[in-house]
């Protein structure tokens, strides 16, 4: 048993996303979908190219100041397309020839979360939807079915947002808006190099941008963003910091700090930076309560870890965090639950798209088998 748990905490530590990887906030955002699954899956048979641009708002008719994500639903399967600009405008390709194993590699490469294929399928218009994703908000879903004949290019309008009732805090900051239109300019010039890679040019035209507004806290968010890529902790937490002073309500420098905090594996720190984000925003952030858990079963405290896990699971309605199915089954085993710590590893076994984890796992189901086998003899062997 000891030697399990002591496989878990090294399992668990290499399942927390890495700072430089995790995208947010008008982060580095990864190319598009459809360019990379034809060129990882070529497929000769003829597709329906269709160009779709459109532009996101939110209900209230506030300014949207944070990238928002477009997925098509098609057939049940939701695939991450592009990402609006700064203006909320979005325009991308449909084509039908993308699969849902496609967007499970697009996924698993934009996001820290582990994803799973589905079927492979060829997509078609009159089965699928469109919906924009921002964490806090819930999004209007607009049906492409009859809309669009042959290959053209065509606006779909708008996609409004609405704000969640029991969400206070939002990757959106109104500071943005308040933002004189030189310090925004250079905050956007920063993202784009960003995404060039360019992340010393970054972190100058960032800086410029906070000095210029030094209440823009989305600003500092992302400059302790690319400070963290550039391995200087000490001037990341400082923008972290001084951004929940400019807008404590703005979740994103929440986020850095967690991360920032799990880098150097201070869990009470990951406790206690997480407990807020999730305060501001429970339901938009499985990952987050991943790390809480994993944080509070590191600091042994087992009860708040299996909180944290089954309401991350509670959160994930897509299983996009399947990890967290893994973590409920190690603390489970705590009490001990053999039963019920094997059904949730059986689970995480099923999602995870890694040949070493479904081997390791069943190890570690094998492992269990024998505990339980152990702890309940047969009837006869009592006697």
């Amino acid at each position: 048993m000891k030697s399990l748990l002591v496989l878990a905490c090294v399992i668990l530590i290499s399942f927390l996303p890495a700072p430089a990887q995790t995208g947010y906030g008008g982060g580095s955002r990864r190319g598009s979908s459809s360019t990379r699954s034809r060129r990882s899956n070529p497929d000769p048979t003829p597709s329906t190219t269709i160009f779709l641009s459109g532009k996101v708002v939110l209900d209230d008719s506030s300014v949207l100041t944070d990238s928002a994500s477009i997925q098509t639903i098609c057939k049940g399967q939701k695939r991450t397309e592009t990402h609006t600009d700064s203006h909320g405008s979005f325009t991308f390709q449909f084509d039908s020839r993308a699969t849902a194993s496609d967007d499970a590699q697009f996924d698993a490469d934009s996001s820290s979360s582990t994803s799973f294929p589905g079927p492979s399928q060829r997509r078609d218009l009159q089965d699928c939807q469109l919906q924009a994703s921002l964490p806090g908000f819930r999004s209007d879903v607009v049906e492409l079915a009859g809309r669009f004949t042959g290959n053209e290019s065509a606006d779909i309008g708008r996609i409004v947002l609405h704000r969640l009732n029991n969400v206070e805090g939002f990757t959106i900051s109104a500071t943005t808006a308040q933002a004189p239109g030189s310090a925004r300019k250079a905050f956007e010039k920063g993202q784009k190099q960003e995404k060039q890679g360019k992340w010393e040019d970054a972190q100058k035209s960032l800086e410029q941008s906070v000095a210029l507004y030094p209440k823009f806290a989305a600003g500092w968010s992302e400059l302790g963003r690319v400070q963290l890529q550039r391995n200087d902790p000490v001037a990341a937490r400082h923008s972290f910091q001084q951004s929940i002073a400019a807008d404590s309500k703005f979740v994103n420098p929440y986020l850095g700090l967690t991360q920032l905090a799990q880098r150097e594996q201070n869990w009470q720190e990951v406790v206690a930076v997480s407990d807020k984000l999730l305060a501001l925003n429970p339901v938009s952030f499985p990952d987050v309560w991943l790390s809480n858990s994993a944080a509070n079963y590191f600091l042994q405290n087992f009860a708040a870890a299996e909180k944290s896990a089954r309401r991350g699971l509670q959160v994930d309605t897509d299983h996009r965090v399947p990890k967290l199915e893994y973590l409920l089954g190690m603390v489970l085993l705590k009490k001990p639950d053999y039963a019920d710590a094997a059904q949730h590893l059986r689970a995480f076994q099923r999602l995870t798209t890694k040949p070493a984890d479904v081997a390791e796992i069943q190890k570690q189901l094998d492992e269990i088998a024998r505990l339980s086998a152990q702890a309940n003899p047969p009837a006869a062997e009592k006697k």
